[in-house]
C-alpha cells in the first residue's frame, strides 16, 4: 500500500504552524498503522476496536481542544486536523473522539461543577472512561426542544424517565450526558453506568457506521443524586453549544473521508489498465479527478478559516452550519463518484470506498441534516425563521 501523503493543492501546509503539522502527521501515521489494517474487519463484524480507546487518550486525541484536568489544550486547528485524519481511517473512529470530546467532555468542562470536572475529565481524556451524549429521542430529532424525557425534583434526588435514540458509544459508556426537562426547562444530567433503571441496549441492523456502537438509552425511574446535574447552563443553549462543537469536528472529518476516497481513486485509476492503458488517461476520469480536487481544496480552505475564527472567538454557529453542510455534501458526492470510478471493484472491502460512502450517509444526517442547516442559513440571510 502506497504511503499516504495527503492532498494540498493550495499549499495550506504553509498556513499551519510547526505544532499543527506535527499533530497532523502524528495522527496520520497512527491511522495508517493502527486503524487502516483492522477497520474493514470491524466494519464487517459491526464492532468497535476497543483497543484504540486508551491509545487515543495517550495520543491526546480526546478533548484535544480543552484545557486543564488532563486535557491536551491544543488549538482548534489541531483539533480539526485530528478529526480529519481519524475520519480518513473511518467515521466511527472520528465519531468516538468527537462524542467523547465535544459532546461529553465539553459540557462537563464548560458547565460542570469542580467535583464533576475532577471526577470525569481526566479519565475521559485518558480514554480510561467512555462517555455518550443523550439528546435525540425516538420522536424528536431535528426538534430537540420537543423532548419528552423528564426529570422530577424529589427533594433529595432527581427522578429521571424517558428514552434517547441514535446514541454513539451508549452501550459502552461509563457516563452519559443526558438532556431532560426539569420543571419544563432543559437541563443536563450525568447518568452513570450501573444506576438502577438505566439501560443502554445496542441498536442493530445498521448498514452505515458499522464500526461504531450505536445505542438507545432508557431511563425508568432512575434516581440521580443532586450532584449529578450540570449547574452551569439551562435551556437549549447547553445541548446546542455541544452540537456546534461536534459539527465543527465533523466539517473537518468529512473532508478526511473525501481525501481518503480521492487518494484511493488516484491510485486505482493510474494502475487499472483497460484498452491497453491506465484508465486515468481517459478524459472522463481526469474530469472527475479534477472535480474531486477542486471540492476538497475548497473544503480545506473553508475549515481552516473556520478554525481561525473559532480560535479568535469570532465564530458564529451559522458558519459552522455552512461548513458541516458543505463538506458532508462534497464528501458523499466524492465517495459515490469514487465508487463509480472503481467499477465493480468499488464494492469490495479491498478498497475503502464503499465503507466511506455508507458511513457518510450517517454523517450527513447526524448533528443536523443538510436541509436543516440550509434553513439555519436561510434564517441568517432573511431574518425569518422557517422552522415554525
Amino acid at each position: 500500500m502506497a504511503t499516504y501523503a495527503g492532498i494540498d493543492f493550495y499549499n495550506t501546509d504553509d498556513m499551519l504552524t510547526e505544532e499543527e503539522r506535527s499533530v497532523r502527521d502524528t495522527v496520520r501515521g497512527w491511522v495508517d498503522e493502527r486503524v487502516l489494517p483492522i477497520i474493514e474487519g470491524h466494519s464487517t463484524a459491526g464492532t468497535f476496536p476497543m483497543e484504540l480507546c486508551k491509545e487515543m487518550g495517550e495520543m491526546g486525541f480526546l478533548g484535544a481542544n480543552l484545557e486543564g484536568y488532563g486535557c491536551p489544550g491544543l488549538n482548534n486547528v489541531c483539533y480539526g486536523l485530528i478529526c480529519q485524519e481519524l475520519e480518513r481511517g473511518d467515521s466511527a473512529v472520528r465519531s468516538f473522539a468527537s462524542v467523547q470530546g465535544s459532546l461529553v467532555m465539553f459540557p462537563i468542562h464548560a458547565y460542570g461543577s469542580e467535583d464533576q470536572k475532577n471526577k470525569w475529565l481526566p479519565k475521559l481524556a485518558a480514554g480510561e472512561a467512555i462517555g455518550c451524549f443523550g439528546l435525540t429521542e425516538p420522536d424528536h430529532g431535528s426538534d430537540p426542544g420537543g423532548m419528552v424525557t423528564k426529570a422530577v425534583d424529589m427533594g433529595d434526588h432527581y427522578l429521571l424517565n424517558g428514552a434517547k435514540m441514535w446514541i454513539t458509544n451508549g452501550t459502552l459508556a461509563d457516563v452519559a450526558v443526558v438532556w431532560a426537562k426539569l420543571d419544563g426547562v432543559v437541563r443536563g444530567f450525568l447518568v452513570e453506568k450501573g444506576m438502577e433503571g438505566f439501560t443502554a441496549p445496542e441498536m442493530m441492523g445498521k448498514h452505515s457506521l458499522r464500526a461504531s456502537v450505536t445505542s438507545e438509552l432508557v431511563f425508568d425511574d432512575v434516581k440521580l443524586p443532586k450532584g449529578n446535574i450540570l449547574p452551569g447552563v439551562q435551556g437549549l443553549k447547553g445541548p446546542l453549544s455541544c452540537l456546534n462543537n461536534a459539527r465543527y469536528g465533523i466539517s473537518w472529518g468529512a473532508l478526511g473521508a473525501a481525501m481518503g476516497c480521492f487518494d484511493a481513486t488516484v491510485n486505482y485509476t493510474t494502475t487499472r489498465i483497460q484498452f491497453g492503458k491506465p484508465i486515468a488517461s481517459f478524459q472522463l476520469i481526469q474530469n472527475k479527478l479534477a472535480w474531486m480536487l477542486r471540492e476538497i481544496t475548497k473544503g480545506q480552505l473553508l475549515v481552516l478559516r473556520l478554525a481561525h475564527l473559532k480560535d479568535e472567538g469570532k465564530l458564529i454557529h451559522q458558519q459552522v452550519s455552512l461548513a458541516k453542510m458543505n463538506n458532508c455534501d462534497i464528501a458523499i458526492q466524492i465517495a459515490r463518484t469514487a465508487r463509480d470510478m472503481h467499477g465493480a471493484n468499488g464494492i469490495l472491502n479491498e478498497y475503502p470506498i464503499m465503507r466511506h460512502m455508507a458511513n457518510l450517509e450517517s454523517v450527513i444526517t447526524y448533528e443536523g441534516t443538510h436541509d436543516i442547516h440550509n434553513l439555519v442559513l436561510g434564517r441568517w440571510i432573511t431574518g425569518i425563521s422557517a422552522f415554525e
